[in-house]
């Protein structure tokens, strides 16, 4: 089985690319069966924590997101939990 970490580094991509890497992460985290995962998207502008928030909300191997809280990056990282089933 594919070793898979428990977070996905998106800082300094275009949507397009974080999006494309968001999408192979997820189903890769699902099948190695971990129970939430941190996306690291940056603050920046906050156009690609917009994009991947989008992507997690329609995803339907994501049960829910939030924004990392303080000590866990803030705005710029993204935790989701994924479903089990």
């Amino acid at each position: 089985m594919k070793t898979v970490e428990s977070e996905l580094r998106l800082r300094r991509l275009t949507v397009d690319e974080a999006l494309f890497k968001l999408d192979e992460y997820l189903n890769d985290a699902f099948m190695a069966g971990l129970p939430s995962v941190r996306i690291i998207h940056g603050k920046g502008t906050g156009t690609l924590r917009q994009a991947v928030c989008e992507e997690l909300a329609r995803n339907p191997l994501v049960k829910s997101f939030r924004l990392g809280e303080f000590g866990e990056g803030g705005a710029g990282v993204t935790v989701a939990e994924l479903v089990n089933y």
